[in-house]
């Protein structure tokens, strides 16, 4: 798999004591000395002491945050690191570290500061409820519009950012609904952003 230098993966977790030990692995194996970073978002089950002993780089949250602050403290950590791309990927292992790929090609153009993994550009497509369908393809409409651009997935998590977005998102990162709010933050700025095909597991 082609990668980015000086490249970071940070992973928000929340009580995934049995998913971050696999997903650890797999990130080993498909993106091999790729800078690790955990956020442990206050989990109340095993997740610290199985970081502990994972020996990667891990951020223990002294209280939950949700998945937009785990993310801000993420970026924070890259941008004072010097890590110039970085990779998001969810905890629970939805998101597999082999389909990282295509993101980081199309980031590698050069012409955009963030790449979003779209299950909608995917072979095969992405199966789901029927409402959540509905959701995500009526959300998708509004930022479309919003935003001036196509946008297929709004909701997906598994991401890729250059530098500029690092140092934006370790400022003001969305807490509500971060993905489409930051899709709609980064377009108000004035940064691009585009998708690329990515395979998700179910939840």
């Amino acid at each position: 798999m082609a990668t980015l230098p000086n490249m970071i993966v940070l992973i928000p977790v929340f009580n995934e004591e049995a998913n971050i030990g696999p997903l650890l692995q797999e990130v080993g194996k498909h993106l091999p000395g790729v800078a690790i970073c955990v956020v442990n978002d206050c989990s109340t089950d095993g997740t610290a002491q199985k970081l502990k002993a994972s020996g990667c780089a891990h951020l223990n949250l002294p209280c939950n945050l949700g998945v937009g602050g785990a993310m801000q403290a993420g970026f924070r950590y890259a941008v004072e690191h010097g890590f110039d791309y970085a990779i998001r990927l969810d905890g629970d292992g939805q998101h597999p570290p082999a389909e990282c790929g295509a993101l980081i090609e199309r980031m590698a153009c050069g012409d955009v500061d963030l790449v979003v993994g779209s299950r909608f550009l995917a072979d095969g497509g992405y199966t789901s409820t029927r409402v959540r369908q509905i959701g995500i393809a009526g959300l998708a409409a509004f930022l479309s519009y919003a935003c001036s651009q196509r946008i297929t997935d709004p909701t997906s998590g598994l991401q890729i950012a250059n530098r500029a977005v690092m140092h934006y998102f370790a400022s003001r990162y969305p807490v509500d609904y971060p993905e489409p709010e930051s899709l709609a933050l980064l377009s108000r700025q004035g940064y691009r952003f585009a998708e690329a095909p990515a395979k998700f597991r179910a939840r």
